[in-house]
């Protein structure tokens, strides 16, 4: 794809100014998809090629950014791997998490036909999105998978039933963080196959376990995915949030660009990752709860950033949250666009 600011930027392409783009963008800070919603459940808006293509380029419409996202979810994998999940009015359940079972690893039933859907929905994506709005695809990290597969529920975000697993039996949970990996290499290379630009692994629960541990454990199944991905000339971004002091341990062999959580300070972060690597991030989701005269000071300390580092893109340190008001980010976009860079 030509003149896309996005992709020239992960490829370390000079461009005018940073490209923008939202993580939950496609979703329940807009007024246009929950007027969707109301006809509508999440699976049925996710698993509907159609609908899911027309929720994914509702920003693009909506806010002006330079990128879509894939709308899907992140617990696909667990799925994939046999597992039952139901999207509840507290959020996802499974109907038999791992922590009910006896050697877990060896419950699984990998069936990559489960994510058809998927595949689906990123070619209806390229037929109808505009020109030079490139598509980033995605997956969860193997260890936010793992939490949300042992726990089942997703309401404490400590997980103790997955951190127990992970301390009482550290085989165990390497034969599980393996499988993820595999059905996740599967998954992300269709989604290649099918036309995605460019990808992003969340790794939403990176910093609940030391980062030594981290390293241990899980670093070795993200990087086989990662560098599956990268393998294909398709550029990888990797977002460990809460992984701290740790990202000064990633190397560019593993990611083109990492994106960095609002716990971070950007220009810490800057002198802690690899000069190679480029940098996605950081304003705070929070920060756009405010007014417009709340998020200027705030902005401003990233817009200072932004001429001093070519290899950036503009996001949050997370998703948007869901009570945002949307003239707040189509400000933030709006911004972004006519700064002098």
């Amino acid at each position: 794809m030509e003149n896309s600011i996005f992709l020239d930027t992960l490829k370390g392409k000079a461009t005018h100014r940073p490209p923008v783009w939202f993580m939950r963008q496609a979703g329940r800070s807009l007024p246009s998809y929950q007027k969707l919603k109301e006809g509508y459940t999440f699976e049925e808006l996710m698993e509907n090629p159609e609908l899911a293509a027309k929720v994914t380029l509702l920003p693009i419409h909506d806010l002006g950014v330079d990128a879509a996202i894939l709308f899907s979810d992140i617990l696909v994998i667990p799925v994939a791997l046999g597992m039952k999940l139901e999207f509840q009015g507290k959020g996802p359940v499974f109907e038999s998490p791992l922590k009910g079972i006896k050697n877990p690893s060896q419950s699984f039933k990998p069936d990559g036909s489960k994510l058809n859907h998927v595949y689906g929905a990123i070619d209806e994506i390229r037929r109808t999105r505009p020109a030079n709005i490139p598509l980033i695809g995605f997956c969860g990290g193997p260890l936010t998978n793992f939490c949300f597969m042992v726990d089942g529920i997703s309401q404490n975000h400590n997980f103790p039933e997955a951190m127990a697993l992970l301390y009482k039996d550290k085989a165990e949970a390497r034969r599980i963080f393996e499988a993820i990996g595999d059905m996740s290499i599967e998954y992300v290379l269709k989604q290649v196959e099918h036309g995605i630009e460019a990808f992003q692994l969340f790794e939403t629960h990176a910093g609940l376990i030391p980062e030594d541990l981290y390293f241990e454990l899980v670093m070795p199944v993200v990087e086989r995915i990662m560098k599956a991905v990268r393998a294909t000339g398709t550029p990888v971004i990797f977002l460990p949030k809460g992984l701290a002091m740790g990202v000064g341990r990633i190397t560019p062999d593993q990611c083109d660009f990492i994106s960095v959580d609002w716990q971070m300070n950007i220009n810490q972060a800057r002198k802690l990752i690899h000069p190679e690597i480029g940098i996605q991030g950081n304003m705070d989701p929070r920060a756009l709860l405010g007014t417009p005269e709340t998020i200027k000071p705030i902005m401003e300390k990233l817009l200072e950033f932004g001429p001093k580092e070519p290899k950036w893109i503009f996001n949050l340190g997370h998703g948007i949250l869901a009570n945002t008001p949307v003239a707040n980010i189509k400000y933030v976009v709006d911004e972004i666009k006519k700064v002098n860079w």
